[in-house]
């Protein structure tokens, strides 16, 4: 299966990135299938340097550009990042923004997440620490924005739906506190992944070179997809508009109506 890790290992190899060195990254976040990234982090050994290895990392392909680059020693480890920050588009909102943000309000703070992840031993409490859950106006529906430190799997995506839940009425505020403190395990679904970005991976330590990965290539790139994106809305619109035969075929056989007399 094509994965963004695989396609980096593969262009980094073939445009001689790691040398003589191990073909090897370790990552700050992985993510779900289906769920993009503005922003991650990665560590690699090469013998090239700050915008050389910018620039042979963002020949890969449009779809996975690099921005900065800071040289590490080896004890670094990616996943010890000073907070990870992921954004969730809700197109389609299942209640007002007020009623989002006074359930999101709930998950803020240390929670047990015993019943917001996966793969997660049920014998003793697991706790994350979320410092920010704020819901914002998008261009289309709402934008649920969370920051911690460190997720566990599936944590986003299941506080997501724990929260429409919530602003269905489907799931009681009490209820939802209860599993947040780990007094209640409550059995929930994953929300859909596409909607979902890895938003930002922040660290203490700063980037020592930065480059505008957004040159001609990936700018044309970028244009054709939003391209492909409105040309694909635009179709679904008229499939949608268009009658339904069924119907028709019923509609044709009606018998004509009498003209009764008096």
């Amino acid at each position: 299966m094509r994965t963004v890790e695989g396609e980096i290992l593969r262009g980094a190899a073939a445009a001689g990135v790691f040398g003589s060195s191990r073909a090897a990254v370790d990552v700050a976040s992985r993510t779900d299938r289906g769920v993009s990234a503005r922003g991650n982090a990665l560590v690699l050994t090469s013998a090239l340097a700050g915008r050389a290895l910018l620039g042979a990392l963002n020949g890969i392909t449009p779809e996975i550009f690099f921005s900065a680059a800071a040289e590490v020693d080896d004890s670094f480890r990616p996943r010890a990042a000073r907070s990870r920050e992921y954004h969730y588009l809700e197109s389609e909102p299942v209640g007002p923004a007020a009623a989002y943000r006074r359930a999101a309000a709930l998950a803020v703070g240390d929670i047990d997440v015993r019943s917001f992840g996966r793969g997660l031993s049920a014998d003793r409490p697991v706790v994350r620490s979320v410092r920010r859950f704020d819901v914002r106006p998008a261009e289309s529906g709402l934008s649920l924005e969370i920051e911690a430190p460190s997720f566990v799997w599936g944590m986003v995506r299941k506080l997501v739906a724990a929260t429409r839940d919530v602003v269905r009425g489907t799931l009681g505020t009490d209820e939802f506190q209860a599993a947040l403190s780990g007094e209640h395990r409550l059995t929930l679904p994953l929300a859909e992944p596409e909607p979902l970005m890895l938003w930002s991976v922040e660290y203490d330590r700063p980037w020592t070179v930065t480059v505008d990965p957004f040159r001609v290539r990936r700018s044309a790139y970028f244009a054709s997809e939003r391209r492909v994106a409105r040309e694909r809305a635009l179709l679904l619109d008229s499939l949608r508009a268009t009658p339904d035969p069924a119907a028709e075929a019923s509609i044709a056989r009606r018998p004509p109506s009498r003209a009764g007399s008096g």
